[in-house]
């Protein structure tokens, strides 16, 4: 059948409400968008993915099981308990919103009600004081769960407006760009945080050896405390662009009477069996996403608990990772757009499986499980033991495979989707990587806690990744589901 032409109006809101003209085909759009909307849309990554770098993985979770918590392993516990709840409400929410926006046109008002409770939970991590209370500690989970379902639920919108900006042969670099300027801007932040702010609680100085850029109270841990309201800062500043530049639908006339969502949502259920790829691929996702997003939520906090890092030694190894992870998102964006979406994936998790028992193969006088080295000395420089060059080999490898196998997922799910129901398989595409998201906290923490071994409890996150592989092999990347 020939491709049937679409025209959609959409609108750059904040540019005087012009209207910006584009047209579709069934497999998307025939030109890119203007460089400043995709220039802004890029934007969005460097402006979230300080969350996910500095409170999410290096600076302030590694910070909360070590000081705020009694202990490192109830620490590590209680953040696997509020991570699985905040998996639990964007597994809830996320497909609702996708359908609801659908039927409702414009996506950018919904994104600015999300941003705002997001800067809002960011900011209450400030109250994240050294041996607190169980009040606080409450108070502190509460503010991250928010923090972290906002972050979900604004990506939800943002990924369902990338297909409207370039062809499919390009959805590939575009999606890669994205991480990787992602992971260029969590590398800055953390520059900034771990070299000029926060303080090592032993010797005072940053990461950098310099004296804090800003006055803190490094007994009160203020540095580490800081993260969150940086991070809030650093997003309402970097997502300006976003809001101004990329285009919006408008409103489809008669929006109001359309089907209500949880019905439109129902139907789009229903008719997934009938598409086994993308069922499929959801499935996959949502076990190899489960498990991916387990291994950055405890992978610096098992560092820090085996090698005993302070700030320095996580900013360093934060530093690292991302930086691998710029340039693997830039190769896999390439490779998608050349190779395929799902060769990119596979490849990926292979990868990613070897890095993840690599870095459970080595404690503090072992690496690869049997092989036996002298333990990390007291006061050495960091990275300076045999154990914490292999972790961090291994952690390398992870680090420079995580962004392709995210971002060839995004541009797979633009591809396979219908466009008029971007935003609600999206929302299922955000669903596949929560409704399980809490198992593998969860069995995380209960392990760790049933064990008393972190390294026993971080083991437990093979399962995910091993059989989300074996589920993708089975996709055909080629279909779309039904309208």
């Amino acid at each position: 059948m020939p491709p049937v032409w679409v025209i959609e109006q959409h609108d750059n809101l904040g540019m005087g409400g012009e209207a910006v003209q584009d047209i579709t085909t069934d497999r998307g759009v025939r030109e890119a968008a203007p460089g400043r909307a995709l220039i802004s849309w890029v934007l969005f990554d460097w402006a979230a993915q300080p969350y996910y770098t500095l409170v999410l993985t290096f600076l302030f979770a590694p910070y909360f099981a070590n000081a705020v918590a009694a202990t490192p392993a109830e620490g590590q516990a209680l953040w696997g308990y509020a991570a699985a709840t905040a998996g639990v409400i964007i597994a809830i929410g996320s497909p609702f919103l996708g359908a609801m926006a659908d039927g409702r046109g414009r996506r950018k008002p919904w994104m600015a009600l999300f941003s705002v409770l997001f800067v809002a939970g960011l900011a209450m991590l400030w109250h994240a004081v050294p041996g607190a209370d169980a009040a606080t500690i409450f108070l502190v989970l509460a503010a991250f769960v928010v923090a972290t379902a906002m972050a979900e639920f604004t990506t939800v919108f943002t990924n369902a407006i990338m297909p409207s900006l370039v062809p499919h042969s390009q959805l590939g670099r575009l999606s890669g760009t994205g991480w990787a300027v992602g992971y260029a801007g969590g590398l800055v932040s953390l520059a900034i945080m771990a070299g000029l702010v926060v303080p090592d609680p032993v010797t005072g100085k940053t990461l950098l050896g310099f004296a804090p850029l800003i006055s803190l109270d490094t007994a009160a841990r203020e540095g580490d405390r800081l993260v969150g309201p940086f991070a809030a800062v650093w997003y309402a500043l970097f997502m300006i662009p976003f809001f101004l530049f990329v285009p919006d639908k408008r409103p489809s006339v008669g929006a109001k009477s359309a089907r209500a969502p949880l019905a439109e949502l129902l139907e789009t259920l229903r008719s997934l069996p009938s598409h086994r790829d993308m069922l499929l691929f959801l499935i996959a996702r949502m076990l190899y996403a489960d498990g991916l997003a387990a291994i950055f939520a405890f992978g610096g906090i098992y560092g820090a608990a085996v090698f005993g890092w302070g700030a320095l030694e996580l900013g360093l190894f934060g530093i690292v990772l991302t930086l691998t992870g710029v340039f693997g998102a830039l190769i896999g964006g390439v490779l998608d757009d050349r190779i395929g979406s799902k060769t990119v994936i596979i490849v990926s998790l292979l990868l990613l499986l070897v890095g993840a028992f690599g870095i459970l193969s080595v404690d503090q006088s072992h690496v690869l499980y049997v092989s036996e080295v002298a333990p990390k000395g007291a006061g050495s420089e960091p990275f300076s033991s045999a154990g914490e060059q292999v972790f961090l080999a291994f952690a390398v490898l992870v680090g420079l495979v995580a962004a392709p196998v995210q971002a060839a997922s995004r541009a797979l799910l633009a591809r396979l989707a219908p466009p008029e129901k971007m935003t609600q398989y999206f929302g299922l595409f955000a669903f596949s990587g929560k409704v399980t998201a809490f198992m593998a906290p969860l069995l995380v923490a209960i392990v760790t806690q049933a064990s008393g071994s972190q390294r026993i409890g971080m083991a437990s996150i093979a399962v995910f990744l091993i059989v989300g592989l074996v589920l993708m092999l089975g996709v055909r990347a080629t279909s779309r589901p039904p309208a």
